[in-house]
């Protein structure tokens, strides 16, 4: 490994958080100052299986003195680990106690329980390990998880951020948060989650570097702290790959912030830290990553791979602080992205399987063994409610979602899960960038079962709307169209896209702003085409 990508990879990452003096973190090796605890972190690959060794040297303060005794000691103790690592199988790093279905019951008891949210934008499900993907891009996650909850076929609401959010974050379908175009805002009406937690007592930080997302948008809501993650020094190898990165920074800044966060306030009462990453959105890899191809879908595979590393070491983090054993982990994501199944390329264009199926995954502060899977159909707006369950909180009084924690309860328990499979709705207004005068056109998805409904403004064959009906057992991959064969099924379906475009926020319309010329072009540098 040469040392640009050596720089990038999880071991070197965790460096920068393992040296601790008596003085709190020193910022380097060169410090007047040694540290009173060393610890030399050494990460490997043997059997396919990603290991790590940690090594804690402590010293006497007359010793440290001088800068050579520790040195001597760390290189004496990495030779050690070298000349012995035959002999002994690595530490077992996940320090969580196993648990079962009345474990994740009495987590509505304790006064205990964070909750750790993850947003990976642009992250399809089917390309994770954990969802049947046969590439390696997903290592970390999969493990991570592999103890936790899998919520096999997940929806999103948009395959826009800002809408696909706002639905998220307030358990509505997009029409009832009124957030379908670039001007709209969510209403300080609209109920968020960071209020509710803030409300029970948790400390609320959001660390974000999507724009759509900011706080000029309403998503600070509710957040004692919501701010971007200052950038650090790049790599140049990710530089080099792109040049314009330098901008908005990487994830590894966001995640740096949050471990700092974690560092410092982890143990002053109970948090939830929500941290939205975008290096897979950018297709941002680095040499190390890039072990898949060159076409775009290989590159979209290797920013899956680096931010896979990138995530490693905040669960690390987790262990290392004492934070695993009361800590609800989240991992899930706003949309997807197309590569061509169906002429269309990235995302914001359409709401097919590929742009809307994303991950749902949960961990508990201890681990299931086996770990769940969820075979129901569920949605954004399903997220948040089952969180609420999971923490004794009461639901959302208005809500388009349901709480999964039965489904959980029953999978936990060995008992057939219940039949609570709902219809899902997802939609995109294809005019979200243009003008506020040009008239909408809505494109929608209804899911039933293992159906899927579509409407597609202006693409039939006279410029009507085209309607598209997939058997999604039969056409996984929902290349067949079957409504001129399903007319039944087709109105049926139809009808209930209809009722959900009919509906509306409770509280009028969504607010609006205008977005001035620079933050439209930090927007366009994301690769957004707004005129």
């Amino acid at each position: 490994m040469d040392s640009r990508a050596e720089s990038r990879s999880p071991a070197a990452i965790s460096s920068r958080i393992a040296w601790t003096g008596s003085d709190g973190p020193q910022p380097d090796a060169t410090t007047s100052k040694p540290p009173s605890r060393i610890e030399t972190r050494i990460k490997w690959t043997r059997r396919e299986t990603e290991d790590t060794w940690v090594i804690v040297g402590c010293m006497m303060n007359t010793l440290l003195q001088k800068n050579w005794p520790w040195l001597v000691a760390a290189g004496l103790i990495v030779l050690w680990l070298l000349s012995t690592a035959v002999k002994f199988e690595p530490p077992v790093t996940d320090t969580r106690p196993i648990g079962g279905e009345e474990d994740i019951l009495k987590l509505a008891e304790r006064d205990d329980v964070n909750v750790l949210f993850v947003l990976v934008d642009t992250l399809r499900a089917d390309r994770l390990g954990t969802y049947g993907y046969a590439r390696d891009t997903s290592p970390a996650i999969d493990r991570f998880f592999s103890t936790g909850v899998r919520f096999d076929r997940h929806l999103s609401q948009s395959s826009w951020t800002k809408s696909s959010m706002a639905s998220l974050w307030t358990s509505l379908y997009p029409t009832r948060t009124g957030v379908t175009r670039y001007e709209h805002v969510v209403a300080d009406e609209a109920v968020m989650p960071a209020e509710r937690l803030r409300e029970a007592g948790f400390r609320t930080v959001g660390i974000y570097r999507n724009g759509w997302i900011a706080p000029t948008f309403g998503f600070n809501q509710g957040f004692d702290v919501y701010t971007r993650a200052p950038r650090r020094k790049m790599n140049p190898s990710v530089r080099a790959k792109n040049p314009t990165i330098s901008d908005t920074g990487t994830d590894e800044d966001t995640v740096a912030a949050g471990i700092e966060f974690l560092r410092v306030s982890g143990h002053d009462g109970r948090f939830f830290l929500y941290m939205h990453l975008m290096d897979v959105h950018e297709y941002l890899y680095d040499e190390e990553s890039a072990i898949f191809g060159g076409t775009q879908s290989d590159m979209y595979d290797s920013s899956i791979r680096w931010t896979d590393g990138t995530l490693d070491v905040l669960f690390a983090a987790l262990d290392e602080f004492g934070l695993a054993e009361n800590t609800i982990v989240v991992v899930t994501a706003d949309h997807g992205e197309a590569f061509r199944e169906r002429g269309i390329e990235g995302h914001a264009r359409a709401v097919y399987r590929e742009t809307t199926e994303v991950p749902f995954l949960l961990s508990f502060p201890f681990r299931l063994e086996p770990g769940l899977v969820i075979p129901t159909r569920t949605e954004g707006v399903d997220v948040w409610p089952t969180i609420f369950d999971l923490l004794g909180l009461d639901l959302p009084d208005e809500s388009d979602g349901t709480s999964r924690l039965p489904e959980i309860l029953a999978a936990a328990s060995g008992e057939p899960i219940p039949d609570s499979e709902t219809n899902a709705f997802a939609m995109l207004d294809e005019t979200w960038g243009r003008p506020p005068t040009m008239e909408s056109r809505l494109r929608v998805a209804v899911t039933d079962g293992n159906w899927r409904y579509l409407r597609s403004p202006g693409r039939g064959k006279n410029g009507e709307a085209m309607e598209e009906l997939f058997d999604g057992e039969n056409d996984p991959a929902e290349l067949r169209n079957l409504a001129e064969e399903e007319p039944e099924r087709v109105e049926r379906l139809r009808a209930i896209a209809d009722a959900n475009l009919e509906a509306r926020p409770s509280w009028g319309e969504a607010p609006k702003r205008e977005i001035g010329e620079l933050e439209l072009n930090q927007l366009r540098a994301l690769g957004y085409a707004i005129p």
